[in-house]
This record gives C-alpha cells, sequence and structure tokens, in this order.
C-alpha cells in the first residue's frame, strides 16, 4: 500500500474565498481544465489545437471510475503533440506537459509541483474539479486560467468562480454544443465567466491568450 505526505491544501473542507494581492502583468502560467462526461472528446479537441511549445503547464480533472486503472493518458497523449502523463505527487510543473489526475485521488498544485490527496469525496467526487481549481486559484491567481468542459452536476462551479476572483481568467465550454450541458450551466450561473465558446474554438483561445500561435504544417 502506498502512502504519501498529507498536502497542505489537499483536506476537502469547504472552499474559501480567495483574497489575493492583484499581480501585474497577464502573463499565464497554467491553465486548469475540468470535465466529466462526455469529456474525453472535449479534452482531445482542444488539446489537439495545441503546439507541442506551448508556453504553460496545463492539468485536468477528469471524472473516472475510482476502482479501474485509467488510460485516460495514453489514449489523450496519441491525439495530441503535447506530452501527457498521469499526475504524480511531488512532481515539478513544466511549461507544455499535460498533467492527468489519476483515479480516486485529488489532484491540486503547489508552487510548481503536483500534490496528491486521498481524502473525503467533494461533492460526490475523487479526483474534485473544484478542488483542483481552488488550489490553482490560490497559488496562481491571475496567473491562471481556468476551462470547464462537458459534464454532469455542478463541480467546477465554486472552483471557477474562485480563479476568477484571484484574477485569473475563465473559459466555458458553450452548454449548447457540450456532449453534457449540466456542469457548463452551473458555472455560467456563477457570472464569473470571461468566455463561452464552442468546442472548436476553446483551443485557439488559449493560443491567443498565451501568446502562443500553432505553426503551419507544410506539405
Amino acid at each position: 500500500m502506498r502512502s504519501k505526505s498529507q498536502p497542505k491544501r489537499g483536506s476537502a473542507r469547504p472552499l474559501a474565498r480567495v483574497a489575493l494581492t492583484p499581480r501585474t502583468g497577464r502573463r499565464f502560467d497554467i491553465v486548469a481544465i475540468g470535465a466529466s462526461a462526455g469529456g474525453f472528446h472535449a479534452i482531445t479537441e482542444t488539446l489537439k489545437s495545441l503546439p507541442i511549445a506551448f508556453p504553460c503547464s496545463i492539468v485536468i480533472v477528469q471524472h473516472l471510475h475510482r476502482r479501474h486503472k485509467s488510460l485516460l493518458s495514453d489514449l489523450v497523449g496519441r491525439l495530441t503533440e503535447l506530452p501527457v502523463k498521469q499526475a504524480e505527487h511531488g512532481e515539478v510543473l513544466l511549461p507544455g506537459v499535460v498533467y492527468i489526475a489519476p483515479p480516486d485521488e485529488h489532484l491540486l498544485v503547489g508552487p510548481g509541483k503536483l500534490q496528491l490527496a486521498h481524502t473525503q469525496l467533494v461533492r460526490f467526487a475523487r479526483p474534485s474539479i473544484d478542488l483542483l481549481f481552488e488550489s490553482v486559484a490560490g497559488t496562481y491567481g491571475s496567473r491562471s486560467i481556468g476551462l470547464v468542459l462537458s459534464g454532469s452536476l455542478r463541480d467546477g462551479s465554486l472552483g471557477l468562480k474562485l480563479i476568477k476572483l484571484a484574477g485569473g481568467t475563465t473559459l466555458v465550454e458553450d452548454p449548447k454544443d457540450a456532449e453534457f450541458g449540466s456542469m457548463p450551466r452551473a458555472a455560467i450561473a456563477t457570472e464569473c465567466v470571461d468566455h463561452v465558446l464552442p468546442l472548436r474554438e476553446i483551443g485557439p483561445m488559449l493560443m491567443r491568450l498565451c501568446g502562443e500561435e500553432k505553426p503551419d504544417h507544410a506539405g
């Protein structure tokens, strides 16, 4: 049985309000993505638009069956230029790398590092999108982007609001475009969303926000 040191932000407590001193500049360090039902298609379509030189780390919570080994990182990695891996406790965040939460572990970020926590379920979920977004807001503030994709129920809505309160930028897949629109609608209801976009426009928007353009692939 493996054991992990308890991360400082890993407890599944009620989400706290974020009060940060605004930072100058709008360079982004991290993109946090939350998805549930219908998420595999939405995630792969988003990442396919991003170049291998994408300048931000990408962290993803996709709701998964807790008792089954996940092949999600392998499957996503076959469909994108970016390196994709399952997140490991304590590893360093690198730009242009996609980190996906393992089954039955909350994924959080600290300054420059990933943390995993096997604490209680939040909104019936582990991993929790809200907890990931909360840790991103508290660590990266205005240097963060939060994105809610297709999914059922409401996970991610409170965490997205925290990213916005911390000065970050928030995106949501258009519920009319999503395979499952409940999560996007709950996020929009917070009135803390900067961009509501059809799936095909999300990747290009991330490139514009991060100042990166996908190079043409000639012949």
